[in-house]
């Protein structure tokens, strides 16, 4: 049975994903938004629900393992994955904006969190330890995020306005909001039912707390943002797809971690350093690449994927030891 809910979860990340982008995407016209800036916030904060759920109830069970390595593990397969297969399927064009101001947005908020989990060296403390003062910071820090969004989008709104398009309307208000709101709750819950079928499987077969949330919970998880942004691609929306992907890693930086932390402060497993100081390199990687051009090809997408591989290979290998 728990094979056959996996499944079906798949098929509802899929088909939600699918409804999702079309609706969100025509409610981005009907306003005059851009598409990026729908892909920062509202296909940003539904593909990320799967990781907010997950890693506050870890945080309500003390997981902090699965809390925080669900966060990491998520941000790695983005950068890495996602935007790999993304990319190798159509290239991805990036806008300006997206690499002078929100890709370094996620590099600085990668940063902090790194700092912040870094107690022992810092400050001489007996434990790394993610405290309820820190999660209020990281929730400063989002609310930052969202003022600098709120400029984008009257700037964003304005230009539309200025250059009105005579092209066809957009389908009805209430078509898109269904389709929008029904796909992404079938996102919400075909990642439940992935992530929590495929955490039982994992921890058949003996694997740490950590480990799981690293892996099967952060692949689960992130599931919606691979099914969402390859979807974007295929249906030539690729600044859906590129805002999808960064304003999901800093909505789990900022927001989820944030969050869970105020709930019940979170204990640092020593072993997330290097998987955390690998996200900051990543990120970074990202950022190079995206100024190639101002497209990420197929090359710099293959790349990408072979990284992951070669992550996964790592991690396993490290649980192993």
């Amino acid at each position: 049975m728990t094979y056959v809910l996996l499944i079906i979860g798949f098929v509802l990340l899929i088909k939600g994903a699918d409804y999702f982008v079309d609706g969100a995407s025509q409610i981005a016209r009907a306003l005059h938004v851009s598409p990026l800036l729908i892909g920062l916030t509202i296909v940003a904060f539904g593909t990320s629900s799967p990781e907010a759920t997950v890693s506050i109830v870890a945080s309500l069970e003390e997981s902090a393992g699965v809390s925080i390595g669900n966060v990491i593990g998520s941000n790695i397969f983005n950068i890495t994955l996602v935007v790999g297969l993304t990319a190798i399927l159509n290239p991805l064009t990036v806008k300006r904006e997206t690499i002078r101001k929100q890709i370094p947005f996620t590099l600085v908020a990668s940063v902090a969190f790194l700092v912040m989990i870094s107690d022992m060296r810092l400050q001489s403390m007996s434990e790394n330890l993610i405290t309820r003062s820190d999660g209020i910071i990281l929730l400063l820090f989002f609310a930052i995020f969202l003022y600098y969004l709120f400029g984008v989008a009257r700037t964003s709104k304005e230009e539309k306005v200025s250059e009105e398009s005579t092209g066809t309307k957009p389908n009805s208000w209430t078509k898109n909001i269904i389709l929008t709101v029904g796909g992404l709750a079938a996102i919400i819950f075909g990642g439940e039912l992935v992530v929590s079928n495929a955490k039982e499987i994992a921890m058949s077969f003996g694997m740490s707390e950590t480990m799981v949330g690293l892996t099967i919970v952060a692949v689960g998880t992130s599931l919606p943002e691979l099914i969402t942004s390859v979807t974007a691609a295929v249906k030539k929306e690729s600044e859906i797809a590129v805002g999808n992907i960064v304003g999901s890693n800093v909505f789990n930086i900022l927001l989820v971690l944030g969050t869970s932390s105020i709930i019940s402060p979170l204990s640092v497993d020593g072993q997330v350093f290097a998987d955390a100081l690998l996200m900051i390199l990543l990120t970074g990687i990202l950022l190079i690449f995206s100024r190639t051009s101002y497209q990420i090809g197929k090359t710099e997408g293959i790349v990408l994927v072979i990284a992951y591989a070669a992550y996964m290979i790592y991690v396993i290998l490290r649980n192993m030891i």
